[in-house]
């Protein structure tokens, strides 16, 4: 592929802005068009289950980037307008207002949406949070709140039940997996996570599934289990995880499948690339597909995007990254952590609450994991970087 003279980036959040960023870093003179669904201008997402839902930051504090460094890239930023359809072979995409916006090149970065509930969305008080304006409508319930149900127990659901915690609600997180986070960290350290909330005071009824949230008058007013206990909460977050943005892509020829499915290259089709959340591609190292939804992987993709874009061919073959705080735990995590690995600490100690976590599978290094270990960890990741050059780690993402 040449060098495209025009590059249309769907989805100003920070995967689409670390890509035009990328691109005119490279030295890229060409038209980039930056299309994002919501009026306002990029921000970062992670703070806004902490810093954000809090209280601790302004909320224009998440800004990615100010005003005057946007207008330095040169960009046609065009906000508050979706993407409706996209012709892949005349690369023309059009938007909801009627609009199209034709380039020799098409990065998607549309990321992805929280999952719902059934007749949840109509409540008062119920809440999920992916935007800005959700984390400021949470915060602003939770203000006049008492009890919080967390409905998820992933990242995010944990999250938001720690930074609740300790803004005095009182707090549950239910889900059906056995522990916080048990699905990204693994029964040994997220039974030290689990052991961190409680001993913070947020109530964990793990292990069972929903059947349904009680309401009264179009108001949430709790939560009842399969197991028929009933949550009594003034709120209720449902943090179930995300579902990838790719309906307006339906029609476009493309493969669609838990994400934009891509070659190595990140490439979906001739001139059509994805990026973030909603990207989907085959990681050469570990002979999968993968599809990565944290802040690294955002940045990282889009720079191996836009070198190919100018003519590179570069695999995009990433060790993830991702971390968390949760209360006084800061947790890095570096690598995959298949659900089937062993883990082993191999600096520090669970009860000293400073320790390193190593995973293997079939005797292969997968990930490391930190608990307020950020150098030690860092320093362990080269275990995985050795061990993921030399040879597949194997089928599990």
């Amino acid at each position: 592929m040449n060098v495209p003279d025009s590059v249309a980036v769907i989805g100003a959040s920070a995967a689409g802005l670390s890509t035009a960023e990328a691109l005119r870093r490279n030295g890229y003179r060409g038209v980039i068009t930056m299309i994002g669904a919501e009026g306002e201008l990029p921000y970062d997402r992670p703070p806004l289950s902490k810093q954000i839902l809090s209280g601790a930051w302004e909320p224009q504090r998440a800004d990615l980037r100010p005003a005057d460094h946007l207008r330095d890239l040169d960009l046609d930023l065009v906000l508050g307008e979706s993407a409706v359809r996209l012709d892949v072979a005349d690369r023309v995409v059009h938007t909801a207002s009627g609009s199209r916006v034709r380039a020799d090149a098409v990065v998607i970065a549309t990321g992805v949406r929280p999952r719902t509930l059934p007749g949840a969305d109509s409540l008062r008080g119920v809440h999920v949070l992916r935007s800005r304006s959700d984390a400021l409508a949470l915060r602003a319930d939770l203000l006049r709140a008492t009890r919080l149900v967390v409905i998820g127990e992933g990242v995010l659901g944990s999250e938001i039940a720690a930074t609740a915690r300790t803004m005095g609600i009182d707090t549950t997180i239910v889900g059906p997996l056995a522990a916080p986070m048990a699905g990204q960290l693994g029964p040994v350290v997220s039974a030290r996570l689990g052991e961190l909330h409680t001993e913070r005071g947020v109530r964990l009824h793990l292990g069972a599934g929903v059947a349904e949230i009680d309401s009264d008058s179009g108001q949430v007013t709790g939560v009842r289990l399969r197991t028929g206990e009933r949550l009594p909460a003034d709120v209720v977050v449902v943090a179930i995880g995300a579902t990838p943005n790719t309906e307006w892509l339906t029609d476009s020829g493309l493969t669609l499948h838990n994400g934009m499915v891509c070659d190595a290259y990140c490439r979906a089709a001739e001139g059509i690339y994805a990026v973030g959340d909603v990207a989907r591609f085959y990681h050469e190292h570990l002979g999968d597909m993968v599809r990565l939804e944290n802040r690294t992987n955002a940045t990282e993709q889009a720079a191996a995007v836009a070198t190919n874009l100018l003519g590179g061919e570069q695999p995009y073959t990433p060790v993830p990254y991702f971390w968390t705080d949760q209360f006084d735990a800061k947790i890095q995590v570096h690598g995959f952590l298949p659900p089937d690995a062993d883990a082993e600490i191999v600096e520090g100690s669970l009860a000293e609450g400073r320790f390193v976590a190593r995973y293997r599978l079939a005797g292969r290094v997968t990930g490391v994991v930190g608990w307020n270990m950020p150098k030690q960890s860092r320093l362990r990741r080269q275990e995985v970087v050795e061990a993921q050059s030399a040879h597949s780690i194997g089928s599990f993402a």
